[in-house]
């Protein structure tokens, strides 16, 4: 059965992923098909000299926006046991959590994870960025994010005229010259780099959920093949930025 796409004009909702008023603005009494999301990260547990300022009386690193920090994995944790319980509670029952993060953020986004019945950890999808050190013979890839895929169930195995599933890609930062444009977002990720998400964990007409839109890759990637952008963010600015790109994509595809 297809589903047809709103005609309504794609918008990004203000609001906290924590906080279930965000959803509903987002997804009305509709559900979800994936989440493909793309929350903070910055875990820190050591501290460097010379690192970023902190707050004498707090005793922790001032966040400069649109970065948060966290100085724990367990408060990493409890921030990740939020967003996640709400967000799983408006998606299909067969909907896979596509999350990216770093080394530090696998076992607390797992084991939150695994807690709500995403007990199938599928793979990690590794994202090499390329780098400047290389020679006449190599380059070298700097990994240190990736998208961890979960499912309540397993993996089910491939046809024989099936394509195979995407574990990773090689991409630079701004490969399609649109982070400039949208505000430089250090979170900002290449169409080249979620297309494979995209294509492989929904279908066209479906809907995809990103509670932490940022400069609004991911929604933009959704709209662009064909999928309902369902998404919100906390920074207000971020939020309007990423309407009007959405708005963008949507009239170009007209």
């Amino acid at each position: 059965m297809s589903i047809e796409l709103s005609s309504e004009a794609p918008r990004c909702h203000r609001a906290d992923a924590r906080e279930p008023g965000g959803y509903l603005s987002a997804l009305g009494d509709s559900r979800a098909h994936l989440l493909l999301t793309d929350p903070p990260y910055c875990l820190l547990t050591r501290r460097r000299k010379g690192g970023d300022e902190r707050d004498p009386r707090a005793h922790k690193k001032i966040d400069r926006n649109p970065i948060v920090r966290f100085e724990t994995v367990k408060d990493y944790r409890v921030f990740t046991e939020a967003w996640m319980t709400r967000a799983v509670s408006w998606l299909t029952p067969e909907a896979r959590l596509v999350i990216w993060t770093n080394l530090l953020g696998k076992e607390p986004i797992t084991t939150v994870a695994r807690q709500l019945g995403y007990t199938h950890l599928l793979g990690e999808y590794v994202w090499g960025k390329r780098t400047t050190d290389k020679n006449a013979n190599e380059q070298l890839l700097r990994v240190y994010e990736v998208a961890l895929v979960f499912s309540r169930t397993p993996l089910p195995p491939l046809g024989p005229g099936e394509a195979p599933t995407v574990w990773a890609v090689v991409g630079g930062y701004d490969d399609d010259a649109e982070a400039q444009q949208w505000g430089n977002h250090p979170h900002h990720k290449p169409f080249s780099v979620l297309e494979p998400l995209v294509r492989t964990y929904s279908r066209p007409g479906e809907t995809i959920l990103d509670p932490f839109a940022g400069s609004g890759s991911t929604p933009a990637a959704a709209l662009r093949l064909e999928r309902r952008p369902a998404c919100m963010e906390i920074e207000p600015e971020w939020a309007e930025r990423v309407t009007h790109r959405l708005r963008g994509v949507a009239g170009h595809s007209r």
